[in-house]
C-alpha cells in the first residue's frame, strides 16, 4: 500500500541535475516553489509546467518515478479541487441542485489549483531525488552559515533536518510492514465508520512509535561510537564549487520568474 511512496529517497545518477551544486539546487528549488504561485493565467502556468518538464528531462529520471511523488498528496488535491468546485460561484452555471452549485469558473479554478499543487510537489521532489543526504546536509549548513553570528548551531540544525528527511522512506516501509502484519492477524483497516477506522490505527501507531524511538536510540549510539561531536573541527572530503551550468540555471530561473510576472500584466487572470 505504501511501498510506492518515494518521498525523501535519493536515486543516484550522472545527469546535469545530479552534478549541479547542491546549494544552488536548494535555492532554485525554493525559487521555483515561489514562482509556481506567481501565474494568474493559463499561459503563465504553462510556462511553469514546461520548465518543470524540461528539468525532469535534465534529471534523466523516469516520469513514472516523479509521478509517484504525487501519490501521497492526491487526497489533498481532491479535497482542494472539491472545495473550489462547490464554493466558487462565479461564471456560467453548469449544475444547480440544493446546496450544490457547479460553475465554469469553479471547474477552472479547481483545475488551475490542482496543476499548481502537482507542479509544486513534483518540483520539490526533484531535489531529494537528485541530491544525496550527505550533500544536502553540507548544502544546508553552507547556506545557513550566516546564522552562526547569532550563536545558532547550524551544523546540528542541518544534520537534524537531513536525518528527518532521510528516515521518511524508512518509516513508510516500517508502516507498510506493520499494516501487513496487522492484516495477517485479521485486523480490518479499510471498512467501518470513521471512528472505527481511527481506532483501528492504534495497533499501527503504537509499534511505529516504539520502532521510531528505537531507531533514534540506535542512530545516536552509532554516532557516539564513531566519535561524532558536532560540526566543530570537521572537514569535508568533497568541496562544493559553482560551475558555469549553475550560473546558467540561476539566470534561467530569474528569467522565468520575470516572464511569469510580465504575463500577469499582459494577459487577463483566470483566478
Amino acid at each position: 500500500m505504501l511501498s510506492g511512496i518515494t518521498i525523501g529517497q535519493f536515486f543516484p545518477g550522472n545527469s546535469l541535475l545530479h552534478r549541479m551544486d547542491a546549494r544552488i539546487k536548494l535555492v532554485l528549488t525554493f525559487a521555483y516553489i515561489a514562482a509556481v504561485f506567481i501565474p494568474r493565467n493559463w499561459a503563465g502556468l504553462a510556462v511553469a509546467v514546461g520548465f518543470l518538464i524540461f528539468t525532469i528531462l535534465l534529471s534523466r529520471l523516469p516520469a513514472k518515478l516523479v509521478l509517484k511523488s504525487i501519490k501521497p498528496i492526491l487526497p489533498i488535491i481532491i479535497f482542494t479541487s472539491a472545495l473550489n468546485i462547490f464554493y466558487v460561484t462565479d461564471g456560467t452555471p453548469l449544475f444547480d441542485w440544493a446546496f450544490i452549485h457547479i460553475t465554469t469558473q469553479g471547474l477552472t479554478t479547481a483545475a488551475f489549483i490542482a496543476i499548481r499543487i502537482i507542479s509544486l510537489i513534483a518540483g520539490s521532489s526533484l531535489l531529494t531525488y537528485t541530491t544525496s543526504p550527505t550533500t544536502l546536509t553540507d548544502a544546508l549548513e553552507r547556506l545557513l552559515s550566516p546564522l552562526k553570528a547569532v550563536r545558532l548551531n547550524v551544523h546540528e540544525l542541518a544534520m537534524m533536518m537531513t536525518i528527518a528527511l532521510r528516515f521518511i522512506p524508512t518509516l513508510i516501509e516500517e508502516t507498510d510492514k506493520i499494516m501487513s502484519a496487522q492484516k495477517a492477524r485479521g485486523a480490518d483497516l479499510e471498512s467501518g465508520s470513521l471512528m472505527q477506522r481511527i481506532r483501528a490505527l492504534i495497533p499501527i501507531l503504537i509499534p511505529l512509535f516504539v520502532s521510531s524511538f528505537r531507531r533514534a536510540y540506535e542512530l545516536a549510539t552509532a554516532m557516539e561510537c564513531r566519535c561524532y561531536r558536532g560540526g566543530e573541527g570537521r572537514t569535508r572530503m568533497k568541496q562544493m564549487h559553482m560551475r558555469a551550468f549553475d550560473i546558467v540555471c540561476i539566470a534561467v530561473v530569474v528569467l522565468m520568474a520575470a516572464g511569469l510576472i510580465v504575463l500577469n500584466f499582459v494577459l487577463p487572470p483566470v483566478i
